[in-house]
């Protein structure tokens, strides 16, 4: 591999160190707020609408995208802006007016736990092992992600980049529960936008302007001649044609990420209202409008000046070394650290929120007849922080094996998004829906799933099918649901009461008994 020296200057290293004493400083601030498990998995529920749009689209773009959502434009073109305007915004506008209130009403602290209380212990249970290890998962690809970073700005070797990631996010998150996480986010976004726009200005004026940079990529040849359109052919030799996008990604994927994820809604959770809940959904929403335009252009303007890169993930890398002078270089590093924290920070503090709420808690009170004490909570997720950050260390070069960074995270999506979507639309508006017809939906269907991704290129008529496998996986997992439910004995009507969307919006009684439900073993 091509030997990379730095290209930082004595200013750039100045800023970088000044960001990263200050995310640190903040982070321990917030940190000294944190007395018990509530306080570290929800804030407390006390956080405000602007902090939680602002910290969902920290942890949501983050580094992911500044690296991977550029090398898919360098790679695909312009339809990989869909995963913004057609993948988030509605999406979020349905997680706020629908299921948020529902979530928020309901009090519950994960998306697995909602799914115990309707069907059973075993649901609960297999949804907090598929979402730690998604979420530990992704831990490891954004340590990629920053090692292909530094390795081209600093020259690092990958393996030195990830150890030194590692070492300094572990040290700023076992330190704060997702108040500071959210604070630190607010900085984050405000960085981030402005590194963004600068490395947009300047790569689009290098290549010419757009009509230059159009020029360019389009005299690269055939593969390039769907560069700049936004729903691409059925057929379209890319993971991205308009009928996955549509109805694979606008249907399931976007809708199962946003009303499912717990590093998203962990946010809307911990408002201290819920106009609040609603508010910084929507306007999460409106924030992400400009990602395409921040992220993934810079990707087409890496293609027009550097067409021939080993790897399209070092397109941004490759134009802030190149490009970007003193000063805007170490905003740009600071930008994307800041991102990397955010983003690990998030999903730590999920994997910690659902192993505690979801598998060791339960257990707990089983064992010791006696709900687990905060200090054994809050030992436990610091604990389970550092263990986690280890892990990822070891699996993130394995990432490398993906051509791209996003497909990597999509198809691992794909795995288990169609069905958990599924069983969480009947088990909120179909009342017939039984506990064993939830177990054995999700479980043929998470199956089937990795069956169907396996032999996907056989299969569906495109590169990487996961957004054909996402539609053929929440459709099984739905007709699976619903016949085993109606050959299985119906839930008694007290089990539902507050489970059903309408009782928890509207029944005071319902609310009475979750109440009950939240202080009782």
């Amino acid at each position: 591999m091509q030997q990379v020296t730095s290209t930082l200057a004595a200013i750039d290293y100045v800023i970088v160190v000044a960001y990263m004493v200050g995310m640190l400083a903040v982070g321990l601030y917030f940190a000294k707020y944190v007395h018990s498990t509530g306080d570290l998995l929800l804030a407390g529920r006390s956080l405000p609408f602007w902090a939680i749009g602002i910290s969902i689209v920290a942890s949501d773009i983050g580094a992911i995208d500044l690296i991977s959502g550029s090398g898919g434009a360098y790679q695909y073109g312009i339809a990989q802006a869909n995963f913004d305007w057609v993948g988030s915004m509605p999406a979020l506008l349905i997680a706020a007016f629908v299921f948020v209130p529902y979530y928020w009403r309901a009090g519950v602290f994960t998306i697995p736990e909602f799914l115990g209380r309707r069907y059973n212990a075993g649901v609960q249970t297999i949804q907090a092992l598929i979402w730690l290890s998604f979420m530990a998962t992704n831990v490891a690809i954004m340590l990629w992600t920053s090692a292909v970073f530094l390795h081209e700005i600093l020259g690092w070797p990958h393996e030195l980049a990830i150890a030194i990631t590692a070492t300094i996010v572990g040290a700023y998150t076992v330190t704060g529960g997702l108040g500071a996480i959210v604070m630190t986010d607010v900085l984050q976004v405000v960085v981030m936008y402005v590194g963004a726009g600068a490395l947009l200005v300047l790569s689009v004026w290098e290549a010419g302007g757009w009509h230059g940079m159009t020029d360019k990529i389009l005299a690269l040849g055939d593969k390039t001649q769907n560069f700049f359109t936004l729903l691409l052919p059925h057929d379209a030799p890319t993971p991205y044609p308009w009928t996955g996008i549509v109805f694979g990604l606008g249907l399931i994927l976007s809708t199962a990420y946003f009303v499912g994820n717990q590093a998203v809604l962990q946010r809307a959770l911990g408002a201290r209202t819920e106009w609040d809940a609603k508010a910084g959904m929507v306007l999460a929403g409106l924030l992400k409008l400009m990602v395409p335009v921040l992220v993934f252009t810079p990707g087409l303007a890496a293609k027009a000046i550097y067409p021939d890169l080993e790897r399209a993930d070092q397109a941004v890398p490759t134009l802030v070394r190149e490009l970007m002078p003193p000063g805007l270089t170490g905003l740009m590093f600071a930008a994307f650290f800041a991102a990397i924290m955010s983003s690990i920070d998030s999903y730590l503090n999920s994997c910690t929120t659902v192993f505690i709420s979801d598998i060791y808690h339960p257990a707990y009170r089983r064992i010791a007849g006696r709900p687990l004490p905060d200090w054994h909570g809050l030992w436990l997720g610091r604990l389970l922080t550092a263990a986690l950050i280890v892990t990822a260390c070891f699996v993130a070069p394995l990432i490398a094996e993906f051509e791209t960074i996003y497909v990597a995270l999509q198809t691992l999506l794909s795995l288990f998004q169609g069905p958990t979507l599924a069983i969480l639309l009947l088990g909120i508006l179909w009342r017939r829906a039984t506990r064993w017809g939830g177990l054995a939906g999700l479980v043929l269907g998470v199956m089937m799933t990795g069956v169907w991704t396996t032999l996907g290129d056989d299969l569906f008529p495109s590169e990487r099918p996961f957004l054909f496998v996402s539609i053929s996986s929440f459709l099984f997992t739905a007709g699976v649901t619903i016949v085993v439910s109606i050959f299985t004995r119906p839930e008694p009507p007290e089990k539902l009461r507050g489970l059903v969307y309408g009782d928890v919006v509207h029944d005071a009684g319902a609310q009475a008994i979750l109440r009950e439900r939240l202080d009782t073993p």
